[in-house]
């Protein structure tokens, strides 16, 4: 892993050189801010998504760990995207085509646990009223 880490921005340069070799600096140049536009974008859109969602897990609807996977899996996609590079761009595409991502998730992180629903109370709704005292209180005098 270690070997990937320190490599990897060594085999990115090189695919933009070569990127550059067989069309032009120019071309490459404006492929790698084209892509990191599209990463800021996307970036931009999944936060606004997961805040919107989040709202809507407070009012109570379905809240699930695929809710977070997906947000998270299309926020990694805008990152990868913002990095120069070709691989690191063919990833972010991996990571942004549904079906790869869902199984690509279930290779890495197993089975998914159950959805959390919050539960209503069915009640009638009706306030019971009453007289308490606590038990505590009448030792204390």
């Amino acid at each position: 892993m270690r070997f990937a880490i320190i490599i990897l921005p060594w085999l990115e340069l090189f695919t933009l050189i070569e990127l550059g070799v067989k069309t032009s600096a120019l071309t490459a140049l404006a492929y790698v801010f084209a892509t990191l536009l599209l990463g800021i974008a996307i970036l931009q859109r999944q936060g606004r998504g997961m805040f919107e969602r989040l709202r809507q897990g407070q009012d109570g609807r379905m809240l699930g760990p695929e809710l977070f996977l997906d947000e998270m899996a299309m926020g990694l996609a805008g990152l990868l995207l913002m990095i120069p590079g070709m691989i690191t761009d063919l990833l972010a595409l991996i990571v942004m085509v549904g079906p790869l991502r869902r199984r690509l998730a279930r290779v890495l992180l197993g089975s998914q646990p159950e959805v959390y629903v919050p539960k209503r109370d069915k009640g009638s709704g009706e306030t019971i009223e009453g007289v308490f005292r606590h038990l505590d209180d009448e030792d204390r005098t």
